[in-house]
């Protein structure tokens, strides 16, 4: 039984294999994947959120350029390289966007960046603010590869980890509808009679309420904030997978494998988990990666409506809301870029769910 079951796998990783299109999704769900768990290795900007704001040089195009000076403010921090890597650091240092500067009198004079032609407020600071009176090695040319964001922080380390909160709820969300679905399926398909009865008259009523509307009631329930969504999204996405379980386990609970462990004297629950669920994996992995895409879409959807992700954290849907205006401002790429991102993403779960299925479909060749 064991080599009929890992040649089965090994007949599917084949045919997956050989699927173009399910392989490239795969090479960006991953390629995601790693650039969300090192967000803040790879951001220009590595603050907490990226939120280092600029507000003289918002909105601009990408591929803008400016002298930037930063002031060290002199604060101790304590945080441990774990932390910075994964959380971002606590911001040390102001920054300053300049458009000139000299070096006069023990003194610093720049010159603030100023946009449409104005000219900005020119100040002056000791050379003694800065280690060893170096000015010249706090000022650097910074490029902003996506431009800026109408608050001049920088759009594409908002890009960056804003992925992390459209990846990281399709696990979570997933694995909650996994749990609750899988239960509830498993028990409804094994018991049959009023305990069915029962689960599918909750799945029906779950089912007939609209899904974004289900969701805003259990955020405000549980009110605004990251993990609330993550939690709001996954309780919503149980009846699908419970009615998959439920018509799969009807259809094989009367198959002879499972008619001998029941004759063994196994109970219930070993008879589900451990011979029942493993033969019907398929049609779950398939779901489960159409799940992902869905909870990619419903928490970009909440983001856009504001009751998702809150400020200052970065979400891709959050930065649709707060830049669609600019579609008629002459600055489109501001809202297309996170929609891009949002498109590749759950087209790569939809890419990859189709080659799944294809992959676990014992009919094909």
């Amino acid at each position: 039984m064991g080599k009929t079951n890992n040649s089965l796998s090994q007949l599917a990783l084949q045919k997956f294999k050989k699927n173009f299109w399910g392989v490239f999704s795969f090479c960006i769900i991953v390629f995601i994947g790693l650039i969300s768990v090192f967000a803040y290795v790879l951001a220009p900007d590595n603050s907490q959120n990226a939120n280092q704001m600029h507000l003289s040089i918002h909105s601009k195009k990408p591929g803008f350029k400016v002298k930037m000076l930063t002031l060290p403010l002199n604060i101790q921090s304590d945080e441990s390289m774990i932390e910075k890597v994964f959380f971002g650091k606590r911001t040390q240092v102001s920054e300053i966007p300049i458009s000139s500067y000299t070096i006069k009198d023990n003194h610093l004079v720049y010159t603030e960046y100023a946009s449409d032609g104005l000219e900005g407020l020119i100040k002056e600071i000791p050379l003694d603010t800065f280690p060893n009176q170096d000015a010249e090695s706090y000022i650097e040319e910074r490029t902003f590869i996506f431009g800026t964001d109408k608050y001049g922080r920088d759009y594409l380390s908002r890009i960056i980890i804003g992925s992390r909160i459209s990846f990281f709820i399709g696990f979570i969300a997933v694995f909650i509808s996994l749990v609750i679905g899988v239960a509830m399926g498993s028990l409804s398909g094994y018991y049959g009679g009023k305990v069915d009865a029962a689960v599918m008259w909750l799945i029906n009523v779950t089912w007939s309420i609209p899904t974004l509307l289900l969701v805003i009631a259990i955020t405000l329930a549980l009110g605004k904030g990251f993990w609330q969504v993550f939690i709001a999204v996954g309780l919503t996405m149980w009846v699908e997978v419970a009615r998959v379980v439920r018509g799969q386990i009807i259809s094989v609970k009367e198959m002879q494998y499972v008619t001998a462990a029941r004759a063994l004297g196994f109970n219930d629950f070993r008879i589900i988990t451990r011979h029942i669920l493993p033969n019907i994996m398929a049609p779950i992995i398939v779901i489960s990666a159409a799940n992902f895409a869905g909870a990619i879409l419903i928490e970009s959807g909440l983001s856009f409506l504001g009751i998702g992700a809150q400020p200052p954290m970065a979400s891709w849907g959050a930065m649709i809301k707060d830049h669609y205006s600019y579609i008629i401002l002459g600055k489109p790429y501001l809202a297309i870029i996170p929609g891009l991102c949002i498109m590749v993403l759950v087209m790569s779960f939809m890419l990859i769910g189709n080659a799944l299925r294809d992959a676990l479909d014992v009919k094909t060749a």
